[in-house]
């Protein structure tokens, strides 16, 4: 047997588990952290999210949005960027008065969903709350 063979390919199988694996590092990443911990600028009572959890459910634009430079909201498209909800709902001056904090955006989107669900999501405050 040719010594280059034994060398070649242990190296290439190497090689190959590290391409998958950075790839898979990657993908993870690029499909957000698997919990987050949701704080409102107050600070009051953070809420624990299993955002892998969400992702196995739900599409990604169900959630997740932009607005378009007249205001209107837009669905999330593939390889849009993900800017934090608390970039826009967390400001005073937002027009829409159901949406002027990030509570109230989250609670918006998130308790009718959970309402809806109720035997898979949690419906009560410290479902969601971290004491």
């Amino acid at each position: 047997m040719n010594k280059n063979y034994l060398i070649i390919v242990p190296l290439l199988a190497f090689v190959s588990i590290l391409c998958n694996a950075s790839g898979a590092s990657l993908a993870a990443t690029d499909a957000g952290p698997e919990t987050m911990k949701l704080e409102a600028p107050a600070g009051k009572k953070p809420s624990k999210f299993p955002h892998k959890t969400h992702q196995e459910s739900f599409a990604c634009k169900d959630c997740h949005h932009a607005k378009t430079g007249g205001g209107v909201k837009s669905p999330y498209v593939e390889g849009m960027e993900v800017k934090k909800c608390v970039t826009c709902h967390n400001k005073d001056d937002m027009s829409n008065p159901q949406l002027n904090s990030f509570k109230l955006a989250a609670h918006g989107l998130c308790k009718e969903c959970h309402k809806q669900n109720k035997d898979s999501a949690p419906t009560k405050c410290s479902g969601c709350h971290i004491k």
